[in-house]
């Protein structure tokens, strides 16, 4: 039975988030909440790591999700339910797209569309920012001197953002900030 939810709830996830893996995130946050399967700090750890790994972040995550709460074929299940309507519109829209893609109504439903991903990805990502900030394990430590910033972490946070922005480092791969992070991760938690 667990097999048919997590279908059902990765399908309509599938079906209803457009704009891409983060677009997933409100889904996510409100499954989270309706079935009680992960929490929402087990939420931002299926962030960090479907964000670090190889992949589309919205599969990575259907995956994580449904291995958490029923275990390897519970990730299958979940990460077909999540692509499966994907890949029925993508047949239904390859067929008739061509045909009548100067027609205005399709032209007004792309037009509307776009707003809505960028509205659901902003809403996730102001979700994430939200949760690190005020979750005392990522950005707040009790036990830091002005007890209640973990400096460290914001710090580092603060590094990142700014030299992925540099030009002497735009070109770098993503993995090289992933990898510098965690190894930067570890060397906080020997020195603290």
């Amino acid at each position: 039975m667990i097999y048919l939810q997590l279908f059902y709830e990765f399908f309509k996830t599938g079906l209803f988030s457009v704009g891409g893996g983060l677009a997933t995130l409100p889904f996510l946050y409100d499954m989270s909440d309706r079935t009680g399967w992960f929490s929402n700090d087990q939420l931002a750890d299926m962030i960090a790591i479907s964000e670090s790994t190889p992949g589309a972040i919205g599969i990575n995550m259907a995956t994580y999700a449904g291995n958490l709460t029923a275990g390897a074929f519970g990730g299958i299940v979940a990460t077909v339910g999540l692509v499966t309507p994907a890949m029925i519109l993508i047949i239904i829209i390859g067929r008739f797209l061509t045909k009548f893609r100067n027609n205005f109504y399709v032209e007004s439903v792309f037009y509307g569309l776009r707003p809505a991903s960028t509205a659901l990805i902003a809403a996730a990502g102001f979700s994430v920012v939200w949760m690190d900030l005020f979750d005392v394990s990522s950005l707040l430590d009790a036990g830091d001197w002005l007890g209640f910033i973990n400096w460290k972490s914001l710090i580092l946070a603060i590094f990142l953002f700014f030299i992925m922005r540099h030009r002497l480092f735009k070109n770098l791969h993503p993995v090289i900030f992933i990898a510098l992070s965690a190894l930067v991760g570890i060397v906080f938690q020997f020195a603290g």
